[in-house]
Protein backbone atom coordinates (compact mmCIF):
# COMPACT_ATOMS: atom_id res chain seq x y z
CA UNK A 1 0.00 0.00 0.00
CA UNK A 2 1.45 3.37 -1.21
CA UNK A 3 2.15 6.17 1.51
CA UNK A 4 -0.86 8.24 0.32
CA UNK A 5 -3.51 5.23 0.36
CA UNK A 6 -2.52 4.79 4.40
CA UNK A 7 -2.47 7.92 5.21
CA UNK A 8 -6.47 8.47 3.78
CA UNK A 9 -7.37 5.62 5.63
CA UNK A 10 -5.83 6.41 9.29
CA UNK A 11 -7.24 9.70 8.94
CA UNK A 12 -10.31 8.58 8.37
CA UNK A 13 -10.33 6.16 11.34
CA UNK A 14 -9.06 9.35 13.53
CA UNK A 15 -11.54 11.48 12.23
CA UNK A 16 -14.43 8.45 12.74
CA UNK A 17 -13.11 7.98 16.70
CA UNK A 18 -13.11 11.51 17.32
CA UNK A 19 -16.80 11.86 15.87
CA UNK A 20 -17.50 8.35 18.30
CA UNK A 21 -15.90 10.70 21.68
CA UNK A 22 -13.25 7.70 21.39
CA UNK A 23 -10.63 9.28 20.70
CA UNK A 24 -7.27 9.62 22.93
CA UNK A 25 -6.98 13.22 24.47
CA UNK A 26 -3.49 14.03 25.58
CA UNK A 27 -3.17 15.47 29.93
CA UNK A 28 -1.14 17.87 30.01
CA UNK A 29 1.55 15.84 31.86
CA UNK A 30 1.01 13.65 29.21
CA UNK A 31 2.08 15.85 26.47
CA UNK A 32 4.76 17.38 28.40
CA UNK A 33 6.92 14.36 28.60
CA UNK A 34 6.10 13.55 24.80
CA UNK A 35 7.01 17.48 24.19
CA UNK A 36 10.58 16.40 26.50
CA UNK A 37 11.05 13.10 24.66
CA UNK A 38 11.00 14.61 21.50
CA UNK A 39 13.21 17.47 22.39
CA UNK A 40 16.01 15.04 23.39
CA UNK A 41 15.54 13.40 20.71
CA UNK A 42 16.22 16.28 18.46
CA UNK A 43 18.93 17.63 20.54
CA UNK A 44 20.91 14.81 21.17
CA UNK A 45 21.83 15.41 17.20
CA UNK A 46 24.62 18.23 17.21
CA UNK A 47 25.05 18.48 14.41
CA UNK A 48 21.61 19.17 13.36
CA UNK A 49 21.43 21.52 16.21
CA UNK A 50 24.81 23.16 15.22
CA UNK A 51 22.95 24.10 11.62
CA UNK A 52 20.46 25.49 13.54
CA UNK A 53 22.11 27.84 15.43
CA UNK A 54 24.80 28.36 12.51
CA UNK A 55 21.66 29.35 10.20
CA UNK A 56 20.20 31.95 13.16
CA UNK A 57 23.04 33.62 13.58
CA UNK A 58 23.60 34.07 9.49
CA UNK A 59 20.02 35.60 9.31
CA UNK A 60 20.40 37.66 12.38
CA UNK A 61 23.48 39.12 11.00
CA UNK A 62 21.67 39.82 7.73
CA UNK A 63 19.05 41.80 9.41
CA UNK A 64 21.45 44.01 11.52
CA UNK A 65 23.80 44.70 8.27
CA UNK A 66 20.35 45.40 6.02
CA UNK A 67 19.39 47.87 9.37
CA UNK A 68 22.79 49.51 9.26
CA UNK A 69 23.08 49.97 5.40
CA UNK A 70 19.17 51.47 6.27
CA UNK A 71 20.62 54.00 9.28
CA UNK A 72 23.79 54.69 6.52
CA UNK A 73 21.12 55.95 4.25
CA UNK A 74 18.65 57.97 6.37
CA UNK A 75 21.92 59.68 7.77
CA UNK A 76 22.65 60.80 4.04
CA UNK A 77 19.50 62.02 3.10
CA UNK A 78 18.80 64.61 4.98
CA UNK A 79 22.24 66.43 3.53
CA UNK A 80 20.60 65.71 0.02
CA UNK A 81 16.76 66.60 0.87
CA UNK A 82 17.73 70.07 0.63
CA UNK A 83 16.21 69.71 -3.32
CA UNK A 84 13.50 67.10 -1.85
CA UNK A 85 9.90 68.73 -1.82
CA UNK A 86 8.71 70.47 1.13
CA UNK A 87 6.68 67.84 3.40
CA UNK A 88 8.94 64.97 2.49
CA UNK A 89 8.57 62.11 5.07
CA UNK A 90 10.99 59.47 3.44
CA UNK A 91 13.40 60.13 6.57
CA UNK A 92 10.95 59.30 9.34
CA UNK A 93 9.59 56.33 7.51
CA UNK A 94 13.16 54.85 7.26
CA UNK A 95 13.64 55.76 10.98
CA UNK A 96 10.48 54.14 11.92
CA UNK A 97 11.45 51.06 10.15
CA UNK A 98 14.70 50.97 11.63
CA UNK A 99 12.88 51.75 15.63
CA UNK A 100 10.43 49.05 15.05
CA UNK A 101 13.21 46.16 13.44
CA UNK A 102 15.43 46.86 16.96
CA UNK A 103 11.59 46.01 18.76
CA UNK A 104 11.64 42.67 17.13
CA UNK A 105 15.30 42.04 17.70
CA UNK A 106 14.69 42.30 21.65
CA UNK A 107 11.40 40.76 21.59
CA UNK A 108 13.51 37.39 19.84
CA UNK A 109 16.26 37.04 22.75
Amino acid sequence: MDAAKQREIASRGGRAAHAHGTAHKFSSDEARRAGRKGGEAVSGNREHMAAIGRRGGEARQARRAARAATEQQARETPQNAQNASPGSSENENVNSQAANDDRQDDGKR
